[in-house]
């Protein structure tokens, strides 16, 4: 028992989640901005393909926070990966203090790029991405694949920073590189009639239908800005963005209140895998 108490202790010191996991922690540089964590593996048989990323690092004489959603399908070696790559990849990139979107962007194509050709190692499947960069708790640039989606809430009101990759909406796109879009009735539509994102890490068997650019949006954090949630799917499902806002806005502290959004998912019923990130400010 010890020891499996000092290993979650230890990731959550490092701000790993996987499986049925929490933690959260605070800003050195300020004490009003705190993260918490939760997550809750759905009602399928296959090893749970949510993994998170909430930590705050020091670089230089800097501060960054560092959140994240991966969100695998048919694997949970490409997530995993992800979790443990993907910010040293754009942080190595030499442009990032000066045009993180640019960074951010040329990072997430090289990460997909080396993903695909360790697909023997990582196997098929693939992953969304939803990731958070707090720069000195000032600026915030949000970049996201697929569905897993980031919100912000200022003055009680949601404002989603993603972007959902649907194939429905780039359907010309889709098309334009060879693949279709499939709409069979009571099924949502999927790339190849597979995939029911048109962006994602990996899926080596559909990359040339599929796209790996993330959309990027950047904030500023000022005085109105109470909290950000990240979450996949399996939230989002069953809780629009308002809905998600209103359950935590007076849950102060952001550990329970990623939890709570997990047990309000779990009874909408939501059987997919739900991972949830909230950061709080002020």
């Amino acid at each position: 028992m010890a020891g499996k108490e000092f290993l979650h202790k230890m990731k959550e010191k490092v701000g790993l989640g996987s499986s049925a996991d929490s933690g959260k922690g605070k800003s050195k540089m300020s004490k009003h901005v705190t993260h918490g964590y939760h997550l809750v593996k759905g009602k399928s048989s296959h090893p749970m393909e949510d993994y998170v990323v909430a930590q705050f690092k020091e670089v230089e004489d800097n501060e960054l926070g560092l959140f994240a959603i991966f969100d695998g399908h048919l694997s949970h070696e490409i997530p995993d990966y992800l979790r443990t790559h993907l910010f040293e990849t754009i942080l190595n990139e030499p442009n990032f203090w000066t045009e993180p979107e640019t960074a951010i962007q040329r990072a997430y194509r090289i990460t997909d790029d080396t993903i695909l050709e360790k697909a023997v190692d990582l196997g098929k499947g693939g992953s969304t991405a939803v990731t958070a960069i707090l720069i000195n708790c000032r600026k915030l640039v949000v970049a996201n694949i697929g569905d897993s989606r980031a919100i912000m809430c200022k003055n009680g009101v949601a404002k989603q920073l993603s972007v959902d990759h649907e194939p429905s909406v780039e359907k010309d796109k889709i098309e334009g590189r060879g693949g279709f879009v499939s709409n069979f009735p009571g099924d949502v539509p999927r790339v190849d009639g597979q995939l029911a994102v048109a962006r994602a890490f990996g899926d080596k068997s559909l990359k040339k239908h599929l796209s790996s650019e993330p959309h990027v949006t950047v904030e500023m954090i000022d005085e109105d800005t109470e909290f950000i949630i990240l979450a996949s799917d399996g939230l989002w499902k069953v809780m629009s963005n308002q809905e998600a806002t209103d359950a935590i806005k007076h849950v102060k502290d952001p550990r329970s209140a990623a939890k709570h959004l997990t047990e309000e998912a779990l009874a909408r019923k939501s059987s997919d895998d739900i991972s949830v990130v909230v950061v709080r400010f002020g």
